[in-house]
């Protein structure tokens, strides 16, 4: 009898395409720490974006699929550079001009603006915590604060004083030639300012384990590389965190896939074995640019979030990671449909399918019912015409198309009918607008009125999609996607939309006569289509 195990050994599901890829890691003998070890890192300069997100969900999906092809227990790690100096001050906070006597200092040591922790690294921290709760994530949180000053780092960080030049030798040969007369991996944290200092180490005593530097005055100090004292340069830190814990398993977008050597080898020069990688390619804003936080020119969490669930941007992010992906708002009402319907095919599936199946990697093997009777496409048709302000507007149109259907029972619907009335409002009321017909068109809506007046089918979705069918056929239109672009310019100001005959069955036959007749009158193409 094949397992679950079986058919998961031979799935081209990328998620279980990595995991095998990492069990081949232990396929001699388990690992001596007991669990593989999976991690992602996080800056806590700014606030956790959509980019911490699509890391941490596609990590999950890899360790869900390794969990079922291996019974080698895992953890997954959040690391946060929270030691790093605050490099520049941000303008998103209150008061931003009261932090400028503290750059450079580690986040953990600047004040938090917003009061409300012990530190601004404190304070992001917090949110990251509280982004990934609100997730659902399992995972354990270490902060590179705690892990230098407790001494958890002490080990690693001896060790690179007594291999200081392998590792130089790896990072000079990355770096310009200017570079190379002052760099250092090791970053002192000045014992009387708090600065973390960008300065050229005069001596460094491996014995001892201490480095000796000048300060900005020309102050000679001598400082241990252990308890916090010191930190690591990002490039080296990144490799002496993997031979620290033991990790396993990273991943991390593009722009840092030259970088991945380097990593590699301090961790190797320390004593640890480089772990498995996932390089992402990073998504694209509307005009095929490179989404940047410092531009904005992206979209944010929230922003995703106040137009759709949060499982629709779990399945944006499964969708061909190492593929560039616009980010961009047309993307939302496309991503929920396409998760609403692998949710509905999923039951019907076998269990090969169902492994490659989004879904599956979405809700750990467990999605629940899809209750979405109407697609988001269409909700957003039926903002257009219906003049609804809220959800509510809508239900009176849906319960009519599915008398079955309430808020209480098709919960997934409501939230969906609040998000498309607010997306219509925001992005495609304001610059929507519709066409006058051309003659034949015009005569084949006359057409489609006549046969809808007289219409006796009830609101059979498939009959009447069949009935605009034949009308447009009968006119002439060749292809008949014309025709049904027409409908949509015409009625509506897209050029695309859902099948026509469902539109007709949820919006209404009166109430669709009714619209074409104010087409045919001129009335739309007046004005831009508004939910008001």
């Amino acid at each position: 009898m094949t397992t679950l195990r079986d058919t998961a050994m031979t799935s081209k599901a990328w998620p279980f395409e990595e995991a095998r890829r990492l069990l081949k890691r232990y396929d001699k003998a388990p690992p001596a720490k007991g669990h593989v070890l999976f991690e992602t890192g996080y800056g806590p300069s700014g606030l956790p974006h959509i980019g911490t997100f699509g890391e941490v969900a596609r990590t999950t999906m890899i360790r869900r699929a390794f969990e079922v092809i291996s019974d080698i227990p895992t953890r997954l790690v959040c690391f946060s550079d929270d030691l790093d100096g605050m490099r520049k001050v941000p303008d998103n906070v209150p008061d931003p001009a009261a932090l400028r006597e503290h750059l450079q200092r580690p986040l953990t040591s600047v004040p938090d603006p917003f009061g409300t922790h012990e530190s601004f690294g404190h304070h992001n921290n917090a949110m990251l915590r509280r982004f990934l709760d609100t997730f659902g994530f399992e995972y354990e949180f270490i902060s590179a604060t705690d892990f230098y000053r407790s001494g958890q780092f002490d080990a690693v960080l001896l060790r690179a004083a007594e291999r200081y030049d392998a590792i130089m030798a790896v990072m000079l040969k990355s770096l310009r030639e200017e570079r190379q007369q002052t760099y250092s991996i090791f970053l002192p944290i000045h014992p009387e300012t708090g600065r973390v200092l960008y300065v050229p180490i005069k001596h460094v005593d491996t014995r001892e384990g201490t480095v000796t530097f000048d300060d900005e005055t020309g102050r000679e100090w001598t400082l241990p590389v252990t308890g916090g004292q010191v930190k690591l340069q990002w490039k080296p830190d990144f490799g002496a965190r993997w031979a620290a814990l033991d990790v396993d398993f990273e991943m991390y977008g593009k722009d840092h896939s030259t970088n991945t050597p380097i990593y590699d080898s301090i961790c190797e020069i320390l004593g640890g074995r480089k772990p498995e990688h996932f390089v992402y390619e990073l998504f694209l804003d509307e005009n095929g640019e490179k989404i940047s936080k410092s531009k904005g020119n992206g979209i944010t969490i929230d922003e995703w979030l106040t137009y759709a669930a949060a499982e629709s941007l779990s399945y944006f992010m499964y969708q061909k990671p190492k593929t560039a992906k616009r980010l961009w708002w047309d993307v939302i009402p496309k991503a929920v449909d396409e998760y609403h319907q692998q949710l509905r095919a999923f039951p019907g599936q076998g269990v090969e399918q169902q492994l490659a199946n989004p879904v599956w990697h979405i809700h750990a093997g467990k999605p629940p019912e899809s209750r979405m009777v109407v697609s988001f496409a269409m909700l957003l048709n039926l903002a257009s015409v219906a003049g609804a302000q809220d959800r509510a507007g809508l239900w009176g149109f849906i319960r009519r198309y599915a008398p079955e259907a309430s808020p209480e029972t098709h919960p997934d619907l409501d939230a969906a009918a609040g998000y498309a009335v607010r997306y219509f409002r925001d992005f495609v009321a304001p610059t929507r607008t519709c066409r006058l017909p051309d003659d034949r068109e015009r005569a084949a809506m006359a057409d489609l009125v006549a046969r809808l007046k007289a219409w006796e089918g009830g609101l059979d979705a498939e009959a009447l999609q069949s009935m605009v069918f034949a009308v447009g056929k009968e006119h002439g239109f060749e292809p008949l996607r014309d025709w049904f672009r027409a409908l949509y310019e015409v009625l509506l100001g897209a050029s695309e939309g859902p099948r026509f005959g469902g539109f007709v069955a949820l919006y209404g036959i009166d109430e669709t006569v009714a619209l074409i007749e104010r087409a045919l009158a001129g009335e739309l193409a007046a004005a831009p289509v508004s939910p008001d």
